[in-house]
């Protein structure tokens, strides 16, 4: 059956950082959530990341389009007195051309690095320093903000109304299969909390009315088998040796069924964002839009007619 047609005028972009997750993935345990956007939108399972691919180099990279050796950031835990990066972000961006705000929730307390204050970003982080802290609790984070952010009030003192850009980190895949191996059975269960997490994420913009005017990313920090020692010196994903990683966009705006020729690394996911948002911005990062996943030429607009 032919997916249903999307449509072309996005109001709202989630992005989905996973760790852990590569195309042997699949041969592990079903993810139906995963398999679904992938057929119905545009999808390369050969995405490069960094190398090494460590969380926090890795996450720096995808927020600031930059290689590693740019940003600066080559530890892999939170360092307080390292301060916050010196390069913009895609939140710095999506404010500065569009006044579009995001929400971002971190499943992992090294992200405090890269968690800085700003009046259009809302941040949530937890991690394993709270045994609480799961899929379906960081679920219940997101519900419980789209709740007080649809209200009219707002949600604390940053973001008033729902936020343009979601964006939710779910690394519980990497941490089972470092820990009890990459065809456990921990492995398997954390590919379907981190599939139902998806799904729930999904129905609860749904819920709102929100969904048909959504796109929707999913990407990788890292595949499988990938430590989490902290190796200095990373380096840009310019070699064929860069771990591969899915890169998929889905939803509002994008091609159905759509297999991506183009090179694609995970910089390229914060021009790819901008681009479905309909805002432009002339940046020294190294993000690149994957134009040929979308529907329709671009038509960059202004702050005035994006935000809400």
């Amino acid at each position: 059956m032919k997916p249903p047609a999307t449509s072309t005028h996005t109001q709202s972009v989630i992005l989905f950082i996973l760790e852990g997750i590569d195309r042997h993935s699949l041969k592990i345990g079903p993810m139906p959530t995963l398999n679904r956007l992938a057929i119905e939108g545009a999808t390369t399972w050969s995405a490069h990341t960094v190398a090494p691919p460590l969380r926090l180099p890795a996450m720096a990279s995808l927020l600031t389009g930059l290689p590693v050796d740019q940003h600066g950031i080559t530890w892999n835990t939170f360092e307080f007195s390292r301060g916050y990066p010196r390069p913009p972000t895609l939140f710095d961006y999506l404010d500065l051309s569009g006044g579009l705000d995001s929400a971002i929730f971190f499943m992992d307390e090294s992200l405090y690095q890269l968690a800085k204050p700003a009046p259009y970003t809302d941040y949530q982080v937890c991690g394993i320093l709270r045994p609480e802290c799961s899929p379906d609790r960081l679920v219940a984070y997101i519900r419980q903000y789209v709740k007080k952010a649809s209200s009219g009030h707002g949600y604390g003192h940053a973001v008033l109304a729902l936020p343009h850009l979601l964006v939710v980190h779910l690394p519980t895949p990497e941490r089972a299969g470092t820990a009890h191996g990459w065809a456990s059975k921990e492995y398997r269960d954390a590919l379907r909390s981190v599939d139902q997490a998806m799904k729930a994420t999904l129905d609860l913009f749904k819920e709102h009315g929100l969904l048909a005017h959504t796109t929707i990313f999913v990407t990788a920090l890292n595949g499988t088998g990938v430590g989490q020692s902290p190796t200095a010196g990373a380096k840009a994903p310019t070699t064929r040796d860069s771990p591969l990683v899915p890169w998929i966009v889905s939803g509002a705006g994008i091609k159905v069924g759509h297999t991506i020729q183009q090179p694609v690394s995970i910089l390229d996911t914060g021009a790819t964002v901008m681009r479905a948002l309909a805002v432009d911005t002339h940046t020294e990062w190294e993000s690149r839009v994957v134009e040929e996943v979308f529907q329709n030429p671009p038509a960059v607009t202004s702050a005035l007619s994006t935000s809400r």
